[in-house]
């Protein structure tokens, strides 16, 4: 299965982080964090909820 990688470097390492973090919280709690984390704008933070929930979709 091929992953789609964000060429910037902010939603890189948010999506990392989130990764990383993905066992201890909620998805959209992280992402939430993630993105004060890495100061993204909201398209950058809705990307990554996109991203994210399809990645979901494809585990089930």
């Amino acid at each position: 299965m091929a992953t789609i990688m964000p060429k910037e470097k902010r939603l890189q390492d948010a999506l990392k982080w989130i990764s990383e973090n993905r066992a201890s919280k909620d998805l959209k709690e992280l992402i939430k964090e993630a993105s004060f984390k890495y100061n993204l704008n909201p398209k950058e933070e809705e990307y990554l909820c996109r991203l994210l929930k399809e990645e979901g979709e494809k585990e089930e």
